[in-house]
């Protein structure tokens, strides 16, 4: 199972989020696939390093149970020969073997166990570093993207407007200027006008003025 867990993250720690990233074209569903891909490896692998903690724990009890029972018949054979019972320290004695011979064939998967359990936890501990790195960069990598895609669209659209559409535009204006002009020069004209019809009246005021004035001096005159 261990051999198979190694198999299955090797890609992921191997792997180079940023380079990855850099070259999807989807870098925001890409990283959403890396983080459940690394979720389901960080789930597997804790599994796994339990299975492996308690297989080398399991080991270790029975090294150590074999470890005392060497020592246990040890004493039971120096007892033996305390009191004279040679035999009965021969066949302590051949016990004592027994045990020592089943300690030393488990110390090599012992070690081994060890240094499997060893192995998975720095994997889990590496994946789970990974998973906090693209955890991490997702939610900057993602609004990246949108900000990326409103960009593309607007340019799509700006594009979409093509040449006619600005050329029409500048055409209205044109014709808005043109009006604005021609309202002006006949606003223009028409206070001229009002201005040359103000002297002409004030002209004939100024004549029947004068033609009163005139009459009023000759009646005095004929009156003298």
């Amino acid at each position: 199972m261990a051999k198979g867990t190694f198999s299955r993250i090797s890609d992921i720690l191997k792997s180079n989020i940023n380079e990855m990233l850099d070259r999807a074209e989807e870098p925001d569903k890409m990283i959403r696939q890396m983080i459940r891909d690394m979720e389901e490896a960080v789930n597997k692998a804790t599994a796994s390093v339990g299975t492996a903690v308690a297989n080398h724990k399991r080991l270790e009890r029975q090294c150590n149970e074999k470890q005392n029972q060497v020592e246990e018949w040890q004493h039971k054979a120096e007892r033996a020969v305390a009191t004279g019972e040679d035999e009965l320290a021969r066949r302590a004695l051949e016990r004592k073997a027994m045990f020592a011979k089943a300690a030393a064939d488990l110390a090599p998967a012992l070690e081994e166990s060890k240094q499997t359990a060893d192995q998975l936890r720095e994997q889990l501990r590496e994946l789970k570093t990974k998973l906090e790195e693209a955890r991490t960069r997702q939610g900057a990598l993602v609004a990246r993207h949108q900000a990326a895609e409103a960009r593309k669209r607007l340019a799509q659209s700006i594009s979409g407007l093509g040449d006619d559409a600005f050329s029409s535009f500048e055409r209205f204006e044109q014709k808005v200027e043109e009006s604005e002009a021609e309202a002006s020069a006949h606003a223009e004209i028409s206070g001229e006008m009002e201005d040359i019809e103000k002297e002409i009246r004030q002209i004939d005021v100024n004549r029947a003025v004068d033609d009163e004035l005139q009459a009023l001096k000759a009646q005095l005159r004929k009156d003298a």
